[in-house]
This record gives structure tokens, C-alpha cells and sequence, in this order.
């Protein structure tokens, strides 16, 4: 039951760091669209600012969740 619950959280973490990349991948082509509404125009910065914390974080839990879970599954466990 424990290595069941390790595999899903390992490909949750996985799951989690892709989408992370996905939002990087996706703030210049976004920008421009948010820009075109007047009410955003004046807080750009703050938006963008907003956008890359949200990658970073997704990819930072995904990262430690990976490690975490990954240990579980090789039969050693992380230091916590």
C-alpha cells in the first residue's frame, strides 16, 4: 500500500514540474493578450511577477515531491 501511494505521488510530483515549465512556456505568449485590457494595463509588473512565482512554486513542490517519493520507492528513506 506504501509503494502504491509513493508511485502516485512521484508521478503527481512529475505532473506538478511540467506544469510549472508549462506556465514559463506560456507568460510571453499571454502577456500580450492580458496588456490589451485596459483595467491590467497599470499592475504588467505585478501580473508577470504573479506568473513566474506561480512556475517556480509548481516546480519546486513538484521537485520535492519527486525526491521525496522517489527514496520511498528505491527502498531508502529521505531525510525529512
Amino acid at each position: 500500500m506504501e509503494k502504491n501511494r509513493a508511485t502516485i505521488q512521484f508521478v503527481w510530483g512529475i505532473i506538478l514540474v511540467l506544469a510549472g515549465i508549462g506556465v514559463f512556456y506560456r507568460i510571453p505568449q499571454v502577456m500580450p493578450q492580458i496588456e490589451k485590457i485596459e483595467q491590467f494595463s497599470s499592475a504588467m509588473f505585478f501580473i508577470r511577477f504573479c506568473f513566474y512565482l506561480l512556475g517556480i512554486l509548481l516546480i519546486g513542490g513538484g521537485l520535492k515531491k519527486v525526491y521525496h517519493n522517489y527514496g520511498k520507492l528505491e527502498g531508502k528513506k529521505p531525510d525529512s
